[in-house]
């Protein structure tokens, strides 16, 4: 039975999750279906846009993406500080980028000349915000966005009703910097997985790819985390890892899992792995089987045991494989 959301989800633990949303009964709604011959790529392209929209308007930073034919993979980041600097008038735009604001908050919203509201309704409007500033910064609302305007989009297409995704979604707390960089590793080298894709740049619809072509363009990936030493015109924090190594681990890990051989490791990988404290073959494991390794939070097994403690779990998973592939 799955975790509710509050033992998943907490945000005073970590603030990165590993999210995955797939579709109902697995099937390729966002691929080619092999029984009508019709295909629905294009449809990738709505998540990355809509994944694009979301992380512009929520106080949640996209790390990684990759949006394959039946699922999705996103690593967030939740910044609960940078909504705190929000203006009210700042809340309710970002909102209403969603949804319709009740009239008083479209009235607020669309008032040119400083009309004056009442203390009661200055009351109201505050409430709003505040309850509007919580859905900004939440790993639930920011995912229900992006799958409710999908599963909408697509059924008004076929002209159908019913369920597009497997269930509302699932998320992993990564609460390191060990996991939080196997969680993007494993996420942008998906296609290259499934065969889809012979090189990380080469995969459409991936965060690796956007970053590949926004270096090239010399310009810096807008809807995106940047990594560290990267220049950031928003003054977003960076990620504990240079561009470039992170390039070169997901290549070196992309061969290997490609070629599907033990084969020797890249030289060029070991430095990269020396910095985060990992050996080679429990780096392999990680990042090209995080899923099967991790069913749920992802750490160290103090790490664990804490956001087990926290968010209330009956019994402390993943510690065996914590022990096992990340001390």
């Amino acid at each position: 039975m799955p975790l509710p959301r509050y033992k998943q989800v907490n945000v005073d633990v970590t603030p990165y999750y590993h999210c995955t949303t797939r579709c109902v009964r697995q099937s390729y709604l966002c691929g080619c279906d092999n029984e009508t011959g019709r295909n629905f790529e294009h449809r990738r392209k709505w998540i990355e846009d809509r994944l694009h929209l979301l992380s512009s308007s929520f106080s949640i930073e996209l790390c990684a993406y990759a949006v394959m034919h039946n699922h999705t993979h996103v690593v967030l980041f939740v910044n609960r500080e940078r909504v705190k600097d929000w203006s009210v008038r700042e809340v309710f735009n970002r909102w209403r980028n969603f949804y319709k604001c009740p009239p008083l908050v479209q009235r607020y919203l669309d008032d040119i000349d400083d009309q004056a509201f009442s203390e009661a309704e200055e009351k109201i409007l505050l409430e709003y915000a505040e309850e509007y500033r919580r859905r900004l910064c939440s790993v639930s609302w920011f995912m229900r966005l992006l799958n409710e305007y999908i599963a909408r989009k697509a059924n008004k297409e076929d002209d159908c009703k019913g369920y597009f995704w497997e269930r509302r979604f699932r998320s992993q707390a990564l609460l390191n910097e060990k996991a939080l960089i196997a969680a993007m590793a494993y996420t942008d080298l998906n296609p290259v997985r499934a065969n889809l894709a012979p090189t990380p740049e080469e995969s459409d619809f991936t965060s690796v790819k956007y970053r590949i072509n926004a270096r090239r363009a010399r310009k810096s990936p807008l809807f995106l985390k940047p990594f560290s030493g990267c220049i950031d015109k928003r003054g977003r924090s960076a990620l504990p890892i240079t561009l470039d190594s992170y390039l070169s681990l997901v290549d070196e890990t992309g061969r290997y899992v490609r070629n599907d051989k033990k084969g020797t490791i890249s030289s060029s990988l070991q430095p990269i792995l020396d910095r985060l404290e990992l050996e080679a073959p429990a780096w392999l494991t990680i990042s090209c089987q995080l899923e099967d390794t991790f069913s749920g939070p992802i750490g160290t097994p103090i790490a664990i045991v804490d956001f087990a403690e926290q968010c209330q779990y009956g019994r402390t998973p993943n510690v065996t494989n914590a022990t096992r592939y990340l001390m």
